[in-house]
């Protein structure tokens, strides 16, 4: 007889365990499938957290470097990648051992498994057991992009999971990207050593952002020494048996970069292959689950979160679908992902963070907005710090002066983007931020400028 279960989740990562606790709220009928060698998911095996320790260690590394500038003599600082490896493996490895204990906690019924869709109520597992289910959750992932560049594929290049198990210093890398995989790696690698060179396909890296933070971002990777070639077309790719060639357009003309390393970091694509969607009459685009606000598909047993639905790969996010969907899926109140409070940080050495509506989203979607910002090289704080690239930006309802969004480039945008986090979830104006008291000398005060810019259009 087939294993019943009330709830079936597909995938083990931060979307599929938090989806499942939440279902344990609603029932004790529930599986989380998942046939990884290692459990834990993305984020924490290869990606936001070993990424964001190794990136610390060259942030470290690169002040100690520059420590002249503030009057202290360093006399030598050099990566030993052997040393920042076992750290970043340790490190890494007790995140990892935790997930482990909660998935094996006996709440739910965790099978070390892959699974498929036979019909649109049951899977099959790797070793042909069938189990059926009242409701699913599809969270499998993500997994690295191979566009068809022609001998892209055949080279094989590095991927992300590659330079984040590094552990020697790369002479030279190519970088294939200008996301924000590829802008923070690209940055690691060039502060621990590497000669890198980045090729990017649309006119600014972080195509996503508003040209402006953009640009904040490519000045300083500039500055820093990484070669930055955008607005670019890839022509060919292949190896010689020690180098790799890369023949691109650029400016009008064609263009060939050899290096010994190559890093293609042209995006993830949904990691759906396996599942037969279509049996269970799932759809699907290019792999992407396709789905309503509250996480379900067009089977309406069938939900899905995370990378492998969209539309942002944030971890965050993935939470708060999985959570979603176990809500609606057991007729619980379910409250769907807002996308007016849409979150986001990129962790390059200036970060780049931005909450809630962009400039140009106000003006496709013919919102008045009052705009202001003010510049990191003119606030106390960030001149001590030598920490002077970038601006906050500040985006309001002109009538009120309510916060529709925010940007910031600069010293610990990722941090500082908190404030207008809280203050846009409980729908306060610039004036209530106003009211607030702000510390003297900080980086958080420099926020201060432009809502005073933007309360003395509204209420003066």
């Amino acid at each position: 007889m087939k294993k019943h279960f009330d709830y079936i989740v597909i995938g083990g990562g931060s979307a599929g365990y938090n989806s499942a606790r939440e279902a344990l709220q609603y029932t004790d009928s529930v599986a989380v499938i998942d046939g990884a060698n290692d459990l834990g998911g993305l984020c924490i095996l290869k990606g936001c957290m070993p990424s964001k320790t190794l990136l610390y260690s060259a942030e470290v590394l690169h002040h100690a470097k520059h420590g002249a500038t503030f009057g202290l003599d360093i006399p030598s600082a050099v990566a030993n990648m052997r040393a920042i490896a076992e750290r970043k493996k340790r490190i890494i490895g007790e995140f990892a051992d935790f997930r482990l204990q909660q998935l094996k906690s006996g709440k739910f019924e965790l099978i070390r498994s892959q699974a498929h869709f036979v019909s649109p109520t049951e899977i099959e597992l790797s070793d042909g057991t069938r189990l059926t289910g009242s409701k699913f959750l599809i969270a499998t992932g993500s997994k690295v992009s191979t566009p068809p560049i022609p001998g892209l594929a055949e080279v094989e290049p590095w991927t992300s999971d590659d330079v984040l198990d590094l552990d020697f210093i790369p002479e030279n890398v190519i970088v294939l990207g200008g996301g924000i995989v590829a802008v923070e790696l690209s940055q690691f690698l060039n502060r621990i050593g590497s000669k890198v060179t980045l090729i990017q396909r649309s006119p600014h890296i972080l195509s996503q952002h508003s040209p402006e933070a953009a640009a904040v971002i490519e000045k300083a990777l500039s500055d820093e020494g990484i070669g930055l070639y955008t607005g670019t077309k890839l022509k060919q790719v292949s190896f010689d048996g020690c180098e790799f060639s890369v023949t691109f357009a650029h400016e009008g003309s064609e263009r060939s970069l050899r290096a010994l390393h190559l890093f293609n970091a042209l995006g993830r694509s949904p990691n759906t292959d396996g599942l037969n969607l279509s049996v269970a009459g799932i759809e699907s685009e290019n792999g992407r689950v396709q789905v309503n606000e509250f996480q379900q598909s067009s089977n309406p047993l069938v939900y899905a979160a995370g990378d492998c639905c969209g539309p942002h790969e944030i971890v965050h996010i993935a939470i708060q679908q999985g959570e979603t969907a176990a809500r609606h899926a057991f007729n619980q109140e379910a409250k769907p992902v807002d996308e007016n409070l849409l979150l986001g940080v990129v962790f390059t050495d200036p970060q780049l963070a931005t909450m809630g509506s962009t400039e140009s989203q106000l003006q496709q979607n013919n919102i008045p907005y009052l705009a202001a910002s003010y510049p990191f090289n003119d606030h106390g704080k960030s001149i001590l710090m030598e920490a002077t690239y970038g601006h906050v930006k500040v985006l309001a309802d002109p009538q009120y002066g309510r916060i529709l969004g925010a940007e910031i480039v600069g010293k610990d945008a990722g941090e500082l983007i908190h404030v207008f986090s809280v203050a846009m979830t409980m729908n306060a104006n610039v004036n209530d931020l106003l009211r607030a008291p702000w510390y003297h000398p900080t980086l958080a005060e420099i926020i201060t400028y432009p809502l005073e810019e933007i309360a003395d259009q509204i209420f003066s």
